[in-house]
């Protein structure tokens, strides 16, 4: 794929530039404010592919991103997992004993909860990780201090005062990178990962019944959550991934099972398994 514009939400140094960094070096990466700015950016050509987090270790799914998903028009067309790590950082001067507020993302707070706790500091929630470090660089406030990435330390001339402050060391998130073109992964060529949405009928046992495909078929199913459709309590629309291509036999009948219990099934996108699925213990 030719370089291009990828948006990503955040401020410059956040986790998602740090991952645009790594597997689009050649692309501009386009800051946004918000993940519907993100996906307005690749909707009306601002830019060709949008880069969003979808899952952290400890944290879970990541909030809003389901709601988008489904009516973006949008396809997910590769995936990429960081490794977090945070930094404590503060203006040049500061230190632990004079900071007394710590600011970041909602979820970046609920990661670091130990390092919060020890210093017995006020957590104060800022937009996301980078935008933080930023207002934390403005304010030249000795008592404030940023939990964010490396890189934004650097970016916004701030001082590390501890590194990997985050609570768990698996703390890992996964980003999905989403065109408006639907490109699949070929099959058999290597691992590959199917994302799609359905909605069940609303009958007895329907949700054991789609699923039943699946195992039958042998497809390992690596992913299922459930959200509401419309504020109904009884409508219910999960999205789903499962190893393998729609082309192998297994997934294909697993499939067209599912579409005897469902009233919709939406193929999000086919493509190659990140390396790090590999290094996964199975449980």
């Amino acid at each position: 794929m030719s370089k291009g514009r990828i948006a990503y939400q955040g401020e410059p140094g956040a986790n998602s530039d740090i991952v645009c960094k790594q597997h689009y070096p050649e692309w501009e990466a386009v800051a946004c404010a918000s993940f519907e700015d993100v996906f307005a950016a690749v909707e009306h050509g601002d830019a060709d592919l949008a880069l969003i987090p979808i899952d952290n270790s400890l944290a879970g799914r990541v909030a809003d991103i389901h709601h988008f998903l489904p009516t973006s028009g949008l396809h997910i067309i590769a995936e990429h997992f960081l490794r977090i790590r945070f930094n404590l950082m503060a203006i040049p001067g500061a230190s632990l004993d004079t900071i007394r507020t710590v600011h970041s993302h909602v979820h970046a707070l609920g990661q670091c909860r130990n390092v919060i706790r020890a210093l017995n500091l006020t957590p104060v929630i800022a937009g996301d990780t980078a935008g933080a470090a930023r207002e934390v660089a403005e304010a030249a406030d000795p008592t404030m201090a940023a939990i964010s990435p490396p890189l934004a330390a650097e970016i916004y001339g701030l001082e590390i005062l501890a590194t990997d402050v985050e609570d768990e060391d698996h703390n890992t998130t996964r980003f999905v990178v989403l065109s408006p073109e639907l490109v699949r992964a070929s099959a058999g060529n290597g691992p590959v990962v199917t994302s799609f949405i359905f909605n069940v009928r609303n009958l007895p046992a329907a949700l054991y019944k789609a699923l039943g495909g699946f195992a039958t078929n042998g497809v390992n199913m690596t992913k299922l959550e459930s959200y509401m459709v419309g504020g109904e309590f009884a409508a219910t629309q999960f999205l789903a991934e499962v190893d393998g291509h729609p082309d192998e036999i297994g997934l294909a009948r697993a499939l067209e099972e599912l579409e005897f219990f469902t009233t919709e099934v939406k193929i999000l996108g086919v493509y190659p398994a990140d390396d790090y699925r590999q290094h996964q213990p199975r449980r």
